[in-house]
């Protein structure tokens, strides 16, 4: 059986799209007034947003930490750095052996 990839799931513009419309025409049918039901919405719109952007840069952060790694690894044994390394495209700092 397949596993699910629930990060690439939730960072789906089109699933949060999906339940903001389910969200909405729930409201719709509860007889919410027009102000609650735009509330809503906006509520899911903005979870989406922030879920997305929280993926996205987790995988960039990934990437960056796997390229220097495999930098470091490829690099000879006797060029080692002066101790303190950096991640191009991160905050992130990593010591050197």
């Amino acid at each position: 059986m397949n596993k699910i990839d629930w990060k690439r799931k939730l960072g789906s513009r089109k699933l949060w799209a999906a339940i903001a419309g389910i969200v909405t025409g729930l409201a719709m049918v509860f007889k919410l007034d027009e102000s609650t039901i735009s509330s809503i919405a906006g509520a899911v719109v903005s979870v989406a947003s922030v879920v997305s952007y929280i993926i996205t840069e987790g995988k960039v952060d990934a990437e960056s930490v796997k390229k220097a790694a495999e930098t470091k690894a490829n690099r000879p044994k006797d060029q080692k750095g002066a101790g303190l390394g950096y991640i191009q495209g991160t905050a992130e700092t990593v010591w050197d052996e």
